[in-house]
C-alpha cells in the first residue's frame, strides 16, 4: 500500500444521459464484477478495460462487453486493477499482478461459476490491452506473495484479445500518456523493452486475437502489427482483424454501423474454434 493511499473516485464522463460512461481511479481494492450467462458455455473471460493507465474505464470496456459476452453463454469477470502511476511497489507490475490473481482466482471458483478450468480467455482494451498482453507474455513473472491456495494455480489465459491494445513502451510507436504512468516518461531502453508484450512473446504464449482501425490516432496501429509479427516469430497461432476505420476506443457502441462492429462476432467465431464457447 503506498504511503498515501489513494481514494477511490468514480467520474461519469457520459454527455448522454442514457450511456454510463464512469471511469475509476484510485482502486485501492482490486476486484471482479461477474456477469453470468443464463446457461454457461464452459468458457470464462476476464476483461481488463482500459483507460491509458490514468483509470479504469468500466462501462464502455467492461460492463457493455460482459453483458455481450454473457449473452452468448460466456462467464465474465471485468477487473478493477490498480494503477501503475498511484504508488504501488509492484510498479510497473501491479496491473499485471491483479491480472494474475484474477485468473487464479477464476480457475480456483471454477465450480461454483460452471465453468472449466482450461477454458478461461483474457480480453483488453487499449491500456488494458497491454494488461491483457502483459499476461500473455509474462504470465510467469511472480509478482507478488502468494495469498492463498488459489495462487498454486497458472494464471496463463488458455487464449488472449487484445484490443486496439497499447504494446509497444518504445516512443514514438508507444502512447505516451501510458508509457509515462506505467514506466515513467525517462525509462530506459532495458525497462521499455520489459514492459514491451511483443519483445516478451514465448511459445508459451497463448494463441491472440488482434483487432486494430488503420486510422486509430492515439494507439497507433503498429502496435497490434508488432504483436502479431512477434506471435509469428513464436509459432504462435494469431487472428488479426485491421479496420480501415474505428479510431480509437470503439469498444461496441462507437463501431455501431461501420465494418469495425464485426469484430465481437470476429472473436467469438475464433474463440469457439479455439475451443472456449
Amino acid at each position: 500500500m503506498p504511503a498515501t493511499p489513494p481514494v477511490e473516485t468514480v467520474e461519469d464522463r457520459s454527455k448522454d444521459n442514457q450511456v454510463s460512461d464512469r471511469a475509476v481511479y484510485g482502486i485501492t481494492r482490486p476486484r471482479l464484477v461477474v456477469f453470468r450467462p443464463d446457461t454457461p458455455n464452459g468458457s470464462a473471460v476476464l476483461v481488463t478495460p482500459g483507460g491509458g493507465y490514468r483509470w479504469v474505464v468500466v462501462d464502455k470496456e467492461g460492463y457493455e462487453m460482459g453483458r455481450w459476452l454473457a449473452a452468448r453463454g460466456y462467464t465474465v469477470f471485468v477487473l478493477f486493477y490498480r494503477l501503475p502511476g498511484e504508488g504501488w511497489a509492484a510498479g510497473p507490475d501491479v496491473a499485471l499482478a491483479d491480472a494474475q490473481r484474477a485468473v487464479r482466482v477464476i480457475r480456483a471458483r471454477a465450480q461454483h461459476y460452471g465453468i472449466l478450468p482450461g477454458r478461461v480467455a483474457a480480453m483488453g482494451f487499449s491500456a488494458g490491452g497491454h494488461v491483457c498482453g502483459d499476461l500473455a507474455t509474462r504470465f510467469a513473472k511472480s509478482t507478488y506473495n502468494a495469498v492463498d491456495a488459489a495462487d498454486r494455480l497458472s494464471p496463463r489465459p488458455d487464449i488472449a484479445a487484445p484490443i486496439y491494445a497499447v504494446q509497444s513502451m518504445t516512443l514514438p510507436l508507444a502512447h505516451k500518456g501510458s508509457r509515462n504512468l506505467l514506466i515513467g516518461p525517462d525509462a530506459s531502453p532495458a525497462l521499455e523493452r520489459a514492459h514491451t508484450p511483443a519483445g516478451n512473446v514465448t511459445r508459451e504464449t497463448p494463441p491472440c486475437f488482434l483487432v486494430h482501425a488503420e486510422d486509430d490516432d492515439i494507439v497507433p496501429v503498429d502496435n497490434s502489427v508488432a504483436m502479431r509479427a512477434a506471435l509469428r516469430a513464436a509459432g504462435v497461432a494469431v487472428e488479426t482483424h485491421l479496420f480501415t476505420q474505428g479510431g480509437h476506443g470503439f469498444g461496441l457502441r462507437r463501431a455501431a454501423g461501420k465494418p469495425v462492429a464485426a469484430w465481437p462476432d470476429l472473436f467469438y467465431r475464433w474463440a469457439q474454434s479455439r475451443g472456449l464457447g
